[in-house]
């Protein structure tokens, strides 16, 4: 038996650069908090950085972020 007989055969891929960037982009929704007018925000933000949401609290923030299958993500 040599040494390789113990690996499972299929394809052998690496990931690029470019795709570990985007690796688990549509599951994490990032929440920051913001003034806008005088008053604190949280806004939400896609994981490019576009916004998708504001909520006047953090929990909400989050339960929002939750609710549309997201993993919420705290940006300071």
């Amino acid at each position: 038996m040599n040494k390789d007989s113990h690996k499972t055969p299929g394809p052998s891929r690496t990931m690029s650069a470019q795709d570990f960037a985007l690796w688990g982009m549509q599951d994490v929704a990032y929440i920051k908090r913001v003034v806008i007018n005088d008053e604190v925000g949280w806004s939400i933000h896609g994981a490019d950085g576009t916004n998708i949401g504001l909520a006047q609290d953090r929990a909400l923030a989050f339960a929002a972020v939750r609710q549309h299958d997201l993993e919420p993500v705290s940006v300071h």
